[in-house]
């Protein structure tokens, strides 16, 4: 089976320029968890979830914060971070460019290449995604849910 068996020809797709927000939204509102970065037709890159949450972790701490309801009510956070400091954070995150968080070096497929060499990808590079590519140009985005899908239909 091959890749163009299984891909989705319909790439939900970022540009550089956008936000963290704009880009959390379109993740959002399409369903999934990652998409390629396209500035014009040309792939520059890919943002993912995980992407995202990184963009929540205090570098000072090395660990993501995510307050709890009762730290929220309870624990004044300018007496753990300093008010001025987590606000500007906070809204830093929202506005920060796509270009500045995404993954630069993107693996990409051919849709002529097999399902198993896309799985072998994904799997050596620890990726979920990977962007289908022809003629320098992205045709498609294959998953792994795409491939235990096609799988299922053997």
């Amino acid at each position: 089976m091959k890749v163009k068996d299984v891909m989705n020809p319909s790439v939900v797709f970022c540009k550089p320029d956008d936000t963290v927000r704009e880009a959390a939204k379109v993740l959002k509102e399409n369903n999934v968890s990652g998409a390629p970065v396209l500035d014009g037709e040309e792939l520059v890159g890919i943002v993912s979830e995980a992407d995202l949450l990184k963009m929540l972790i205090l570098p000072e701490k090395g660990e993501l914060w995510l307050p709890s309801p009762f730290e929220v009510i309870e624990v004044p956070i300018r007496e753990l971070f300093g008010w001025e400091e987590t606000k500007k954070m906070l809204s830093d995150v929202g506005s920060t460019k796509i270009e500045e968080i995404m993954t630069r070096d993107v693996y990409t497929i051919s849709s002529e290449a097999s399902i198993e060499e896309a799985s072998e990808h994904m799997i050596r590079h620890r990726i979920n995604r990977l962007p289908v590519t022809e003629d320098n140009r992205v045709v498609g985005i294959i998953t792994r849910g795409d491939i235990i899908e096609g799988l299922a239909k053997l």
